[in-house]
């Protein structure tokens, strides 16, 4: 099975004159955001995921350009959001989710299903739709803090060590400038989304960032005081320490990605 993923980059102008006008042509800049932005608006990424086999005559999953098409004959639906008109956020993100997926499933004779729609509110928060979880939602969103730690495992020689580690395992330590984004999945609430963001992002900080930013990691943090602080071990001990504070009614925590590096990164998820 094949998955494909098409980015769509649109502007939701103030002025939806701007929006309609623009929409009534081809797009001159096809890299940046279609509508342009002309003033003060939203600036949207929307992120079509498709599954399936490829077609035998075109060799593709479906043509992007028909993608980009069932994107934008239901760009109405993220106008309304963003007039707040709706369900939301989360109501608009499962309006385009039952239309784009119809739309798929005609274009390609069921060959090809959506296998995930994610629309990125700004470059850190995102919401998502997977098949496999239909209907519920996921919000996810990313942070950072910047630490130190060494790679060494005590069981081991210092000659093992340096073989496993290498410069990682310097006894002095380094540091790095981490990302993690955690994910809840659920069902929306009154607000239109699964959780008030900044009562979320308050969880995160004081839960996780004021206790890891500008740290060691081995020598500050009692939970690395036994596990060497790789990426993968970073990103469980995040999780196992939000998972009891992002546990509610109606969303809970399913997975934390953390950036070691922007080539270096590792997912945890009970899921």
């Amino acid at each position: 099975m094949y998955r494909l993923t098409r980015e769509i980059r649109c502007a939701v102008n103030v002025a939806a004159e701007d929006n309609r006008r623009q929409m009534a042509v081809l797009p001159a800049n096809s890299h940046a955001s279609f509508p342009s932005q002309t003033g003060f608006g939203q600036y949207l990424v929307v992120r079509v995921t498709l599954a399936g086999e490829i077609d035998t005559d075109s060799q593709y999953l479906l043509n992007i350009k028909q993608i980009d098409g069932v994107v934008r004959s239901a760009f109405w639906v993220l106008e309304a959001a963003v007039s707040n008109v709706g369900g939301g956020p989360i109501g608009a993100l499962r309006e385009l989710f039952s239309r784009l997926g119809g739309a798929v499933g005609d274009l390609a004779r069921g060959r090809v299903r959506l296998d995930q729609l994610m629309v990125c509110l700004n470059p850190f928060l995102f919401l998502s739709i997977l098949a496999r979880e239909h209907p519920m939602t996921r919000l996810s969103q990313k942070f950072e803090f910047s630490a130190s730690h060494r790679l060494h495992n005590p069981a081991l020689s210092e000659e093992e060590n340096l073989r496993v580690f290498g410069k990682c395992n310097n006894p002095l330590g380094h540091g790095h400038n981490y990302e993690f984004q955690v994910t809840l999945a659920g069902e929306a609430g009154s607000n239109g989304m699964l959780i008030d963001v900044p009562s979320f992002e308050r969880i995160v900080a004081g839960t996780v960032v004021e206790r890891f930013d500008h740290r060691n990691l081995n020598a500050e943090i009692a939970e690395f005081a036994q596990t060497i602080p790789t990426v993968e071990n970073i990103a469980q001990v995040i999780y196992k320490l939000l998972e009891p504070k992002l546990a509610f009614p109606r969303c809970r925590l399913v997975s934390v990605i953390v950036w070691e590096t922007p080539k270096t990164w590792c997912e945890y998820t009970v899921a």
